[in-house]
């Protein structure tokens, strides 16, 4: 069995809008924010612009991973075809030499297919939520900054806030591993090839901007995506994360990972930890 792994790679997402132009689109569309609050509000008067105010602003970076892979297997597998025998009178045929008895008026032939297989797979998982979310593909081919070493913070900048993964890539990679072997029935492999062919941790960039309105005691949020200047009502932000340098090694922390793993009907399991652990340790 031959695996191959691709480098880890950290890429950052350049700003597309600055903070003043995502907070002048953050207070147009303030009371978006508010949701059924404000529509409720908007039944009796519109509200007034000046009961809004800005308690919090946030420039911060949300990972997501884009992880793909590829095999090609050559194996042998036993079978057993069925063929239709037509003619009510035929009782056996022969078949390069050997006989066989028609039953139900169908023949059963043991076989040995020879067998080649391609499988891929591509996945884009949100780093904060882990669900799959094929819409990230359309920040992959935006102007990104390729992080060197622990520099994650040095290409963000000091005052960003830099949001950790909290899927981990080792659960990525193992689950598309099980997927790949699982696609293969064989009693005999001749060629086992398997390649991670991209293991990347993206951080795209987002403004947050945190509204009081005065009036009603109410806070909301309000998120300006930094690359397409689409905004959203937002859930929470990640102030807790502001300051926090993020090491490399933490993030992808894959050979601790695979050394407990395992999965059924395969060698790779050791083979993958093995790889995992040695690049590590380059």
């Amino acid at each position: 069995m031959d695996l191959k792994i691709a480098k880890e790679r950290i890429l950052v997402i350049k700003d597309q809008i600055s903070q003043e132009q995502a907070e002048e689109k953050a207070i147009a569309k303030k009371v978006d924010a508010f949701g059924t609050l404000n529509k409720l509000a908007g039944l009796f008067s519109k509200p007034d612009p000046n009961d809004f105010e800005i308690v919090y602003r946030e420039h911060r970076y949300q990972p997501f991973w884009h992880i793909s892979s590829q095999a090609h297997y050559v194996y042998d597998r036993s079978s057993n075809y069925q063929i239709e025998v037509k003619h009510s009178e035929v009782k056996k045929v022969t078949v390069e030499g050997k006989d066989y008895e028609v039953n139900n008026s169908h023949l059963h032939i043991p076989v040995t297919e020879h067998c080649a297989q391609d499988l891929s797979e591509e996945v884009l998982i949100d780093g904060i939520s882990g669900s799959k979310n094929k819409s990230l593909k359309e920040y992959i081919n935006k102007d990104i900054t390729l992080v060197e070493g622990n520099k994650l913070n040095d290409v963000t900048g000091k005052e960003a806030v830099v949001v950790p993964p909290q899927t981990r890539v080792s659960g990525i990679i193992r689950e598309m591993l099980a997927q790949m072997i699982k696609g293969i029935e064989a009693d005999t492999i001749f060629e086992e090839n398997i390649e991670i062919c991209t293991i990347d941790l993206y951080y795209r960039p987002v403004f947050s901007f945190q509204f009081l309105w005065k009036s009603k005691n109410k806070k909301a949020i309000l998120d300006i995506d930094a690359i397409t200047g689409e905004t959203q009502a937002g859930t929470r932000t990640f102030n807790e994360f502001a300051g926090q340098v993020l090491d490399r090694d933490f993030l992808f922390d894959i050979g601790a990972d695979f050394t407990g793993m395992f999965i059924p009907g395969g060698s790779i399991a050791i083979k993958a930890a093995k790889k995992f652990i040695d690049s590590n340790k380059k």
